[in-house]
């Protein structure tokens, strides 16, 4: 087992709780690798202020992966030291693709999220439970029309990360993501596209994901990515759990995170973080 001092999480289906809760075995398990000398590096496709504040405020958590990887955030000394961002005219150009989907859809630039005010008045049509919609609502800029807001305001520079959602149906989600995930990809090699839930897809430029952000911060702190372990589930958390030297899947990821990973940790029902920092750092 390698000699751990970075352990990347990512957040919604691994360090929180189903009810999104940083629990009190998950906290004292990331305190003790702290003080053991372990990075905490939280990961997420937020960008740092829409962190949940238990996590975000954690006072050993000083760099934190956000946006998928178009981030790497020094909390202390309060600036990116990582950005990796879709150029502005490719990021309206996608956005004119979306057009032609039944989808809602928003950007974050300059960490914060922007979002056309009649998509953000549909979002409950779309959101797949309260927490999703309680994230658009609140955490999106509404502004007439974002294209052509983008455009007007070109000089606050590029897209950070485009994310949308699909009609909540299942039988229709799966359809048109696939469409929409394909269409992209033929217009736009140079785009990634992800999923964090089962009705949304996460367009990030391809430079931008867990795992280059997490090789990027290793070599700032002039370490390697077999230095680093990862905590994931979902298919924005696989770069991670591939490129980490021990990359654990929890036991509630997707198949194709579970077939990437060394371990299988419980699931974040279970603390499942906890358990795997005992058992892969503590009990080595």
């Amino acid at each position: 087992m390698p000699d751990v001092r970075i352990v990347a999480l990512d957040l919604d289906g691994t360090l929180l709780d189903s009810r999104k809760r940083l629990t009190p075995v998950c906290r004292d398990a990331l305190a003790r690798a702290a003080d053991a000398g372990v990075e905490i590096v939280p990961t997420t496709g937020r960008f740092f202020g829409m962190m949940p504040e238990a996590v975000r405020d954690l006072p050993f958590v000083r760099y934190a992966i956000t946006i998928n990887g178009a981030e790497v955030f020094d909390r202390r000394e309060d600036r990116a030291i990582v950005r990796e961002e879709i150029p502005l005219g490719t990021a309206i150009e996608i956005m004119k693709i979306l057009d032609g989907h039944d989808v809602i859809y928003d950007c974050y630039r300059s960490d914060w999220g922007w979002m056309t005010a009649s998509m953000q008045e549909r979002a409950a049509d779309y959101a797949t439970d309260e927490h999703y919609l309680a994230m658009v609502r609140n955490f999106r800029r509404p502004v007439p029309e974002l294209k052509a807001h983008l455009a007007e305001t070109a000089a606050e520079g590029d897209v950070q990360k485009i994310m949308l959602f699909s009609r909540r149906s299942p039988e229709s989600a799966a359809l048109a993501l696939r469409q929409i995930a394909d269409e992209v990809a033929a217009a736009f090699p140079q785009i990634s596209v992800t999923s964090s839930t089962r009705n949304n897809l996460e367009l990030n430029i391809r430079s931008a994901n867990k795992g280059n952000a997490l090789r990027r911060l290793a070599e700032h702190l002039g370490l390697t990515l077999a230095d680093c372990m990862s905590f994931g589930d979902g298919l924005n958390d696989l770069s991670m759990v591939e490129a980490a030297g021990v990359g654990v899947a929890m036991a509630n990821a997707v198949p194709e995170v579970k077939r990437a990973a060394k371990y299988i940790a419980p699931s974040n029902d279970e603390d499942g973080v906890a358990k795997g920092i005992d058992k892969w750092i503590f009990s080595k």
